[in-house]
């Protein structure tokens, strides 16, 4: 199957959700949460990410996680990465329970396509100091794509994480995950990046970027949204609408995408020092807002 077959069946099959100019919504992608070992990359970003997503919890968004959230290629299982970053997770469970939630599966987070893997590791957790399960993501789905569609003009925002044109970690992302638990992971330590990810081969991230304009072009400039190749995009109107919104494991910064009041603007969270030398976490606007519907065909 071709990129853009894979890209089209994604969008025919995308959970779609209704927003208006009254909505606000930040999409964060590439997390990488992972078990707090050396080869966490998420665990640098923690505090900046935690603070991050209190905000937008408190302010009222919907949360959206373009794939890669969890890192299940370094660590086999769910369970260490939760007691990891449990904080994080009561944190994103508060946006489940208040149905502000929406979890796509990225390729290193493939596992998550199968509603049962679903079920059976993220409905509950144990907790130790009470000696019983507790409800987690109970009834969670995690979808492939999501599809934000406009109530009133009818605009859509297609929502994906992006390794549908990357044949490699799509196709083969067993042989992808085998790779980097038997050799990149004790690599890594070394400084020795794994080559088969885009994130750290620009010539693969220019074809995997060539692949989805190519095919939003042919979908009559649809507006898209990924992850996946951890490179911020932010177009102008008036271009191809392909828009990255980076990652969570950028040296001592992540960045996102909002969609607040029918406008879309690309963020930095980072750690600055104030003139007094306390150390705080601040919020810098990348590029925008631009109204989105000046990213719309007539």
């Amino acid at each position: 199957m071709s990129s853009f077959k894979r890209l089209s069946k994604a969008y025919e099959n995308a959970k779609r959700v209704s927003f208006d100019d009254g909505s606000k919504f930040i999409l964060f992608s590439d997390c990488h949460r992972g078990d707090n070992s050396f080869a966490d990359d998420f665990a640098n970003n923690r505090n900046i990410y935690f603070h991050a997503l209190n905000f937008y919890y408190k302010e009222g968004f919907q949360y959206c996680e373009l794939g890669d959230g969890d890192e299940l290629w370094e660590n086999i299982s769910f369970e260490s990465i939760f007691e990891a970053h449990k904080n994080v997770y009561q944190l994103l469970r508060k946006f489940h329970l208040e149905k502000r939630l929406h979890m796509i599966w990225g390729n290193h987070d493939m596992v998550y396509k199968d509603p049962n893997y679903v079920k059976k590791h993220l409905s509950s957790y144990f907790e130790p100091i009470d000696g019983e399960d507790k409800e987690l993501f109970e009834g969670i789905s995690y979808n492939e794509a999501v599809i934000l569609q406009h109530s009133h003009t009818g605009q859509e925002i297609f929502l994906a994480h992006g390794h549908q044109a990357d044949w490699w970690n799509y196709t083969f992302w067993r042989w992808s995950r085998f790779l980097v638990r038997a050799l990149w992971k004790p690599l890594q330590v070394w400084g020795i990046a794994d080559p088969t990810s885009p994130a750290k081969n620009y010539t693969e991230l220019i074809k995997i970027e060539r692949r989805i304009k190519k095919w939003i072009v042919n979908k009559k400039l649809l507006l898209t949204i990924v992850g996946h190749t951890h490179r911020p995009r932010f177009p102008e109107p008036g271009d191809i609408p392909f828009f990255n919104d980076g990652s969570c494991v950028h040296p001592r910064s992540i960045t996102g995408i909002e969609i607040v009041n029918g406008e879309i603007s690309l963020i930095k969270w980072q750690i600055a020092t104030t003139e007094d030398g306390f150390l705080r976490v601040v919020r810098l606007l990348l590029e925008g807002p631009q109204k989105l519907v000046d990213y719309r065909l007539e």
